[in-house]
């Protein structure tokens, strides 16, 4: 096996002693080639220039976000040419949900004995990709606590953040609609653009931020996206919100609704979005549409 080990510069990642770890497993079982990139430049031009290997994300949610979005724009994201994987994020939400080991030597050893398993992607209409979740609203806003809290606290900080945003935020009118449709709830109300909305998560796979189970159902190969509405904008409403998306009975609420769906659409109020947790610049509209199989990860046989 020839591979070309992706690790974010940026991120710290390339200084960790984890990181020699996983390198020494892999090199007893393949010809390993390292590209520490900072930047999306940088990256770009490893994954075009890699040849016949094998892609190896060595990182978090956002590093597989920025490997898959630069193999996309070079051409390289096919199915049968299945990334490896190795968690060494502070999240690993998508590892997670594939349960990839998340020690480091039992990942890379992974890497070298698994089998494909294929992925949906979520494609937006800007020209992004979402691998395991996109949020807006809220969920953007528990990102950034996060990123404030993440080198004290850990994976700790996004529960941590998710509160302190959620008692903080008033939340944003919105329409969200799942194939054409305004996500309802029995309750009542609608996401129409007249509801205030505290948030909205497009989810491929389960969690976020290191475990947190948004969307518990999702499954990130089964070709629709869970879509997670909150209309919690009111302060006690937003606090008792912030308790039960923590303790793992957010859908239980009258004011969450869960959607499935192949085309979300997200409408209103600017908002930023938290995509595989990077933070984007807040707009008034984005829809976001499932690839089904689009992408696969070498994961346990």
């Amino acid at each position: 096996m020839r591979v070309l080990v992706v690790v974010n510069r940026s991120a710290g990642t390339a200084g960790d002693g984890a990181l020699a770890t996983v390198l020494d497993v892999l090199r007893d079982g393949a010809d390993v080639e390292v590209a520490a990139t900072a930047g999306i430049a940088e990256l770009e031009r490893a994954v075009a220039g890699r040849g016949d290997r094998r892609p190896v994300v060595v990182g978090g949610d956002g590093s597989v976000h920025a490997a898959v979005a630069a193999l996309d724009r070079a051409g390289g994201l096919d199915p049968d040419q299945p990334i490896g994987l190795v968690p060494l994020g502070t999240g690993n939400d998508l590892a997670r949900a594939l349960g990839l080991p998340l020690e480091p030597v039992a990942a890379a050893r992974a890497v070298l004995s698994g089998v494909p398993r294929a992925l949906d992607l979520l494609r937006d209409d800007a020209g992004g990709v979402v691998v395991n979740a996109v949020h807006a609203g809220v969920g953007a806003q528990a990102g950034l606590q996060a990123e404030r809290l993440k080198d004290r606290l850990g994976v700790a900080a996004y529960p941590v953040g998710a509160a302190v945003a959620g008692m903080t935020t008033a939340g944003w009118r919105l329409r969200v609609t799942v194939d054409g449709t305004a996500v309802s709830s029995p309750t009542g109300w609608t996401a129409d653009g007249d509801t205030g909305v505290l948030m909205a998560g497009v989810c491929n796979g389960p969690t976020i931020g290191g475990g947190t189970a948004l969307a518990p159902g999702a499954r990130p190969d089964d070709g629709l996206a869970d879509v997670v509405v909150c209309t919690a904008t009111g302060p006690a409403a937003r606090a008792a919100f912030a308790a039960a998306l923590v303790a793992g009975r957010h859908t239980e609420r009258d004011d969450v609704a869960v959607v499935r769906g192949r085309e979300v659409s997200v409408s209103g109020d600017p908002v930023e979005f938290d995509a595989d947790g990077e933070l984007q610049s807040a707009v008034a509209a984005r829809t976001w549409r499932v690839e089904p199989g689009a992408w696969s990860v070498l994961v346990p046989g």
